[in-house]
This record gives C-alpha cells, sequence and structure tokens, in this order.
C-alpha cells in the first residue's frame, strides 16, 4: 500500500501551510547556526499584555475553569465578543450569534462547513491566506480566483466579481485588512461590493482577523489617526443575515498562541456551527477564554503601543525594498504584511542563479541572503513575496538590507 493510500483523498489532498512550512525551515537552519532573519511567519513578536496573562493565572486557579464548558464559548466572553462586534464592526448581535473556536482557523473551517456543499462555487480575491483553499474544499466547494495585482492595490472590483459569478456561486470571501497584501478597502469600495453581494444572495464571509490593524498615509504623520477598516456589514446592514464574520484575538492581541478566535453570525447558522464544534472539539481552552475576555474587556493602550510600533516597521521596509531595482513595493494599509511585486528580478542572474519563479527567488534569497520569505505560489500567482514586519527594528533593516546587496 502507497503511503499515499493510506489516507483518506480529502486528507491526502491537503497542502501542508507553505507559511508555517518557510517558517520550519527558517528555523531549522538557525538551529544549525546559521544567522536566519525570517519575514516568514505571521505572528506578533511582542509578549501576551501582562493584564491578560495575569487573568490567565487567575483562571488557572479557578477550579470552575478544570471542567467541560458549553461548546460555543463562555457567557462572559460571547457577550465581550458581541460587545466587540458591535464597537468595530458596526453590528449590533446578540451573545446567543457568538461561537468561540481554537483559533481563527477553526472558525473559517466551519464558516465553509456550514455554508458550503460539494459543487457550490466560492468566489476567493486573490492574493489569498494559505489555509481558505484547503478549507473550502474540504467543505467540497469550488474556488474561483479573482486576481487583483499590485496595480491595483490587490482590491478587487465589482466588475471583476460580476465576470466571475455564476449560477452556482454561493459565497464571497471578502478580507480586509488583507493576510498577504495589507490591503485595506475603502468604505465606498466595501459598500460597493457588499451592495452587489446582496443584489444576488450571495452569502459573504469576511474574515476581520486584522481589523484594529490599520495605519494612517505612510507619507503623512506617524501620530495621526488611522482609518478605521469598514466592515461590510457596516457598509450594507442588510448582509448581516448572510454574513459570517470571523475574528479573533490573535493578531491584535499578542495572542497567537493562546489558540482563541470566534464566529459572528445569524442564530441559525451559528447553531449549526455550535453542533459541528460540539462533535470536532467541544469547548475552547477555558483558560484560554478567560484571557480573552480580559483581552477584549480590559486596557487597550497596549495594542495601540503595538500597532504604532508595526507602523514604524511599515514605513522601514516600505522605503528600504523600495530601494531595490526590479521590486514594486505597494503601500500596505492594515495588518504587518509587505506584498512586493517581484517580477523585475526574475529572469536575471544572481549570484550564479537565474530564478524564473518567485519560489525559485526565496530560494535563492535564503540560501544566499540567509532571508526568509514566502513565495507568492503560496497565496497566488507567482511574481511576488510576503514578508511579514512582524519582528524586531534590527533584525528587520538587517534583513532587508542582505537583500539589497544580494540584488544591487
Amino acid at each position: 500500500m502507497t503511503a499515499q493510500h493510506r489516507l483518506s483523498a480529502r486528507i491526502a489532498a491537503i497542502a501542508e501551510s507553505a507559511t508555517l512550512k518557510v517558517d520550519a525551515k527558517a528555523k531549522a537552519l538557525k538551529a544549525e547556526g546559521r544567522p536566519i532573519i525570517s519575514y516568514a511567519a505571521g505572528e506578533p513578536d511582542f509578549a501576551t499584555p501582562e493584564h491578560i496573562v495575569e487573568a490567565a493565572l487567575e483562571a488557572v486557579r479557578d477550579p470552575r475553569n478544570h471542567r467541560y464548558t458549553p461548546a460555543a464559548g463562555l457567557p462572559d466572553l460571547r457577550e465581550a465578543v458581541a460587545a466587540k462586534t458591535l464597537r468595530d464592526s458596526g453590528l449590533e448581535v446578540a451573545p446567543s450569534q457568538v461561537v468561540v473556536t481554537n483559533g481563527g482557523k477553526q472558525a473559517v473551517y466551519q464558516a465553509f462547513q456550514v455554508l458550503v456543499d460539494p459543487g457550490d462555487e466560492v468566489l476567493v480575491p486573490t492574493p489569498y491566506w494559505t489555509t481558505y483553499p484547503e478549507a473550502i474544499g474540504l467543505a467540497g466547494g469550488t474556488q474561483v480566483d479573482v486576481f487583483a495585482g499590485a496595480d491595483q492595490g490587490y482590491r478587487v472590483t465589482v466588475d471583476q466579481l460580476e465576470a466571475a459569478r455564476t449560477p452556482r456561486t454561493k459565497v464571497l470571501l471578502f478580507v480586509s485588512p488583507s493576510n498577504p497584501t495589507g490591503a485595506v478597502y475603502t468604505a465606498e469600495q466595501t459598500r460597493e461590493i457588499g451592495e452587489w453581494a446582496l443584489e444576488h444572495g450571495i452569502w459573504v464571509i469576511t474574515d476581520e482577523i486584522y481589523q484594529n490593524l490599520t495605519y494612517a498615509d505612510i507619507d503623512g504623520d506617524p501620530d495621526a489617526a488611522p482609518p478605521r477598516a469598514t466592515s461590510i456589514v457596516e457598509a450594507v446592514p442588510a448582509l448581516a443575515d448572510t454574513t459570517i464574520l470571523v475574528n479573533g484575538v490573535a493578531k491584535t492581541y499578542a495572542m497567537t498562541g493562546w489558540r482563541l478566535g470566534w464566529m459572528v453570525g445569524p442564530a441559525d447558522v451559528m447553531k449549526g456551527a455550535a453542533n459541528l464544534q460540539s462533535h470536532l472539539t467541544s469547548n475552547v481552552s477555558n483558560i484560554s477564554q478567560r484571557a480573552a475576555i480580559a483581552a477584549l474587556n480590559g486596557p487597550q493602550e497596549p495594542v495601540e503601543q503595538m500597532r504604532r510600533a508595526f507602523d514604524r516597521r511599515r514605513r522601514t521596509i516600505v522605503a528600504e525594498l523600495s530601494k531595490i531595482d526590479g521590486v514594486t513595493v505597494p503601500v500596505p494599509e492594515g495588518a504587518f504584511y509587505v506584498y512586493p511585486d517581484v517580477t523585475g528580478l526574475l529572469g536575471r542572474e544572481w549570484a550564479g542563479t537565474t530564478p524564473t519563479t518567485s519560489l525559485e527567488l526565496a530560494d535563492l534569497m535564503l540560501e544566499r541572503a540567509e532571508v526568509a520569505a514566502v513565495p507568492g505560489e503560496a497565496f497566488g500567482p507567482s511574481g511576488y513575496l510576503r514578508l511579514s514586519y512582524a519582528l524586531g527594528d534590527d533584525a528587520l533593516l538587517e534583513g532587508v538590507q542582505r537583500l539589497q546587496r544580494l540584488f544591487g
């Protein structure tokens, strides 16, 4: 029996997370003593704020948290998520419309599971996060890519979506701010897309995990208030009955390892998601849930401090990458990624090697400059790189300077 036939077809078809694969390779090389600088992982380098950690320590000692709790989440946390959804997404929901999940990935998986049947098509603005295709495929859906390149600021238009729509279109995936590009749709662009989805009876799954990480004009005052990422349900309130919102504490509060996310949507759909989760994982760790309550209800000053640090790093990496001939760098307006177009570096000889794809280019960078980045093939077409600027200022600058020397 071959190794592939030992697995079910649906599991054998799942691709390893490209971002985690690159990050693991970088860490392995670093463990061997090589001075690798990695821009691969989408993970804040900050410690979780202290008041959140203290809440978790207190929760560990409370016997209430040593037992099973409701599969859909602690009532106090569901209330806190409902309050955040109103505050940041402009949508008033009842706590019963919230399902707390083991990180944002589980929320994404469950969102597609509860909406998509085999043969249903999902419109996916491209470039996209690596997990979306696998979640769509596991639900039996068909992914339909709608590509927007650097010339469009990585934002798709209604005309593009309409051209991709068919009678089988069931769901639109909408992500703003975006991973991997950092693009943020304007309020008007969001409204136009939302009205189009409403007109055609298309469900929306909107991933808002980065909604609190937005930045002001890169050429303007760094102390200026950042623009707000407009939620599609705020732009078009009538979409509330056909939209699932996905979110979590991982990125905003530097809590990636706590595995705490959630999904919000119509009551009947959330009931279905809760039923699925009751058999899949049951409740999320109560310790993480108590920590998330402290994150959402507690002081937000640490969030602003981290956001300002990301903005500073954003300005640095855009300025330095732009010095490399052949690299086009659209300015990211949110999240903590930059997604340069590197087609100008392909087909040219660098250190005795002539890369023709961004995958080959990324391998060259790792071997010759000891810099790790994720190639565009992980997110859609070749010709791009994703670099996370969620790493220390000194390492960030040193890594780009290595690339300047390699491609100089």
